[in-house]
């Protein structure tokens, strides 16, 4: 992006000058709007919710099975909602406001499996990937107790599938460690503002990463192109899935 750029978005947005001076910003979205509303336009209904509510509330079992730290939430990827007294009190005396209630911080940092928001799409679209493979190979039905996913059996089945991703991190440790889970051969392309912790930790659960100097648009690309010479390799592509 060029100064001319740049000038023409500080122009349109002013709040974009504070960012560039690194000061403390705080915007809310004018424009937001209902569920109801807002589900249409990305080509989603309540159809589809209750699709993946079901889906995922069948790979529950196996979920606790090879993710034991799920078990107190019966296989369901959830986080804690908690109170944050402490926060509560500072903000009252910054603002110099009483806040009525409880102030609650919803801890999806703190999402079993990988560690961040990225373990609900992610993860659900390597299910849903998963699924689909099984179901076809008749190997399982949906009526089935989806624990039998973790078996030798299984892993050996998905072992003759790929997957491919582009992340800068998070999304990356959510496919990747959900893949090799199953069994699927999982490489993970991240671009260079990727933590080494998050390279290590996938390398950890035997997934392949492959790294690049450039930004996470190369990445991405990279992976896709992987994907694309190879029939049994899906790539997962989290700007345009609706999965």
């Amino acid at each position: 992006m060029n100064a001319l750029n740049i000038e023409k978005l500080v122009s349109e947005f002013p709040l974009v000058k504070q960012l560039i001076a690194l000061e403390e910003v705080c915007w809310f979205n004018p424009n937001i709007t209902t569920l109801a509303e807002g589900l249409p336009h990305v080509g989603l209904d309540q159809t589809n919710i209750k699709d993946a509510s079901d889906r995922l509330a069948r790979f529950a079992p196996y979920l606790m099975k090879a993710f034991p730290e799920t078990a107190p939430s019966k296989g369901i990827i959830e986080s804690e909602v908690v109170a944050i007294p402490a926060m509560k009190k500072i903000l009252e005396q910054q603002y110099d406001t009483q806040i009525t209630g409880q102030l609650l911080l919803k801890k999806d940092s703190h999402l079993p499996i990988s560690g961040s928001i990225k373990a609900r799409g992610g993860i659900y679209e390597v299910l849903t990937h998963a699924e689909k493979l099984a179901l076809e190979a008749g190997l399982l039905s949906e009526s089935d107790d989806y624990s039998k996913l973790f078996t030798d059996e299984f892993r050996d089945f998905f072992k003759q599938y790929s997957i491919a991703v582009g992340s800068t991190g998070n999304l990356g440790m959510s496919i990747g460690i959900m893949s090799a889970k199953l069994g699927f051969s999982v490489s993970v392309h991240m671009s260079a503002d990727a933590r080494e912790w998050k390279k290590n930790k996938l390398r950890a659960h035997g997934v392949t990463v492959v790294e690049y100097e450039e930004d996470y648009g190369v990445a991405v690309e990279q992976g896709r192109k992987e994907a694309e010479n190879d029939p049994s390799c899906f790539f997962i592509d989290d700007e345009n899935s609706q999965t």
